[in-house]
């Protein structure tokens, strides 16, 4: 029975991976009702037309997400000249004590630029194939922002639509499950949305205390990539970094690095799976498994997408143990 659940599992996220376009808006449809369901509900109960009160609910996501990024990319924009001057410092610097005898930066220059010349078509079509990526990216962000407005809007009308769609006799069992799937994948945004906000409140204090640029920008650089497991947090961290060595210097930057791997550390062994086995009522063990097989498996989407779907599966399970399970 656990190898054939872990072989539907398995055939799901590939079948994700390889129908991504079609089913990723879904999905982070799914999840972006999921955190977003009480803010609608909200203004729902205060007599909000659900339509007006789901699109309110988008407007809002794209205005702080919006910002977030406008701040973000400002500071990177204000700091990139002094990022780009500074790791050129560092270059020379590491030329100097560890360079080769007879090597420069300028001979390095020459052979990249070779390099460039010889390889120019692989590194053209590169650029043409991450224009398509980020096109279809997108294209996937706009059909999950339509798809989470709908889901939002008919959030009442789920119930009723399943109970008419599931096999006479079983309505209250799908229902249950249903709900209960549902449920843990809000358990999973609650969880992952207050690690976020603590990773991301103590890098910007801390960043604030080194008295570095755009430290609320770079804060809220972390808060969005919490939501991508590892990566974000390897991205974020490292242009925090950047800023840090631009504006500041190489010894501050090396503590905006130690301030950066210990909240990692904090996240990863002690936020991530206390938190998170908490709200979709999984061991920290299974946890840390389901991200590392979802990435082994599908790379980031299967890191996003893993541990909801585990969640969703288990509280299926629970409910059908509660169900028809023998004492």
């Amino acid at each position: 029975m656990l190898l054939l659940a872990a072989g539907v599992v398995y055939v799901g996220i590939l079948l994700c991976a390889e129908l991504r376009t079609a089913i990723v808006p879904v999905l982070l449809a799914l999840l972006g009702s999921a955190l977003l369901g009480p803010f609608h509900r909200r203004l729902v109960k205060a007599r909000v037309n659900r339509s007006i009160a789901a699109a309110v609910t988008c407007v809002a996501v794209v205005a702080v997400v919006g910002g977030a990024v406008y701040i973000v990319v400002a500071a990177l924009i204000d700091t990139g000249d002094q990022i780009i001057a500074s790791l050129r410092d560092a270059a020379e610097d590491l030329a100097d004590h560890f360079g080769a005898a007879g090597t420069s930066l300028d001979d390095l220059a020459s052979n990249a630029r070779e390099l460039l010349t010889k390889f120019g078509g692989t590194a053209a079509s590169g650029v043409i194939s991450g224009v398509s990526v980020v096109g279809e990216t997108i294209a996937m962000a706009v059909l999950a922002l339509l798809l989470v407005f709908f889901f939002l809007r008919d959030s009442d009308r789920v119930a009723g639509a399943l109970r008419s769609m599931a096999p006479q006799g079983t309505a209250d069992t799908v229902e249950a499950m249903a709900r209960r799937a549902f449920e843990a994948v809000q358990g999973f945004m609650r969880g992952t949305t207050f690690i976020a906000f603590i990773d991301s409140l103590c890098i910007t204090v801390g960043l604030l205390i080194l008295d570095v640029p755009g430290a609320v920008g770079l804060g809220a650089l972390v808060f969005v990539g919490a939501y991508i497991p590892y990566l974000g947090a390897f991205i974020s961290g490292a242009v925090a970094v950047l800023v840090a060595l631009a504006d500041r210097g190489f010894v501050i930057a090396l503590w905006a690095l130690g301030i950066v791997l210990a909240v990692q550390v904090l996240e990863g062994h002690v936020l991530q799976p206390l938190i998170q086995s908490r709200t979709v009522q999984m061991h920290p063990a299974v946890v840390m498994v389901t991200i590392t097989a979802g990435a082994s498996v599908a790379g980031v989407l299967g890191m996003l997408l893993a541990v909801p779907l585990t969640a969703a599966a288990f509280g299926v399970v629970h409910e059908l143990r509660t169900r028809y399970g023998t004492s």
